[in-house]
């Protein structure tokens, strides 16, 4: 099997595993937990971990996911499912130079425009204790979203209700990924009806579905 996934599921090794099972690829899954989820990443027994010595041999920069396609080593969960859906083809693949552009700038909006304040909404709304939670975070997340959501909304609505092409692409699995941070935020989904529709067509697909599975059955 010559693509190796590193990383847990509970990361944004989810992007990667997904399109890997769009395209149905085998794939070597080898787990690898943040080190800042162990009480003691030195200790002695830990599971493989960002800062483990085999592991920054992989990626010397600490951070999941990590690919190697054959000896091909790639980081940056974005960019590979860029790379992988280049290298593979198919109609998730951009069909020219012009949707290869709008692939690689949508990746970058979702990273720059809106994952930062994305990932605040599912912490500081969701997954954090009450005690952790900044509500200053989630303000100013509620205030910089409505902007990006309604470009979004607006061109899901103008290319058949995808980000691209007409047609589910790598592109939306990019954004949708990023984009699922902020669904407690319930009500900028509603002021916006076009990614709400979207969003859930995405996490309704077969490929999807498998991957949550697995990530539901990975330890918290």
């Amino acid at each position: 099997m010559s693509l190796t996934i590193y990383g847990c599921y509970r990361s944004r090794a989810t992007r990667v595993i997904w399109l890997a099972n769009e395209l149905g690829l085998p794939f070597n899954h080898v787990p690898v937990i943040q080190a800042y989820r162990l009480p003691d990443p030195n200790a002695p027994g830990v599971p493989l971990h960002t800062r483990s010595a085999d592991f920054l041999k992989i990626n010397p920069n600490g951070h999941i996911p990590s690919i190697d396609d054959n000896g091909f080593k790639l980081h940056e969960s974005l960019a590979i499912n860029l790379y992988l859906a280049r290298k593979h083809g198919g109609p998730l693949a951009p069909k020219d130079a012009q949707e290869e552009g709008l692939a690689i700038m949508w990746s970058l909006w979702a990273a720059t425009e809106c994952e930062s304040h994305a990932l605040n909404l599912q912490f500081h709304l969701a997954a954090y204790p009450p005690e952790k939670r900044k509500p200053e975070l989630v303000e100013a997340a509620l205030a910089a979203l409505p902007g990006p959501f309604a470009v979004l909304d607006r061109t899901i609505a103008e290319n058949g209700g995808y980000v691209m092409g007409n047609r589910f692409t790598v592109a939306d699995i990019n954004v949708a990924e990023v984009i699922r941070y902020a669904k407690p935020a319930t009500q900028l989904f509603d002021a916006n009806p076009h990614v709400k529709a979207w969003l859930d067509a995405c996490h309704a697909r077969p490929a999807f579905q498998a991957m949550w599975q697995a990530r539901d059955a990975e330890a918290a």
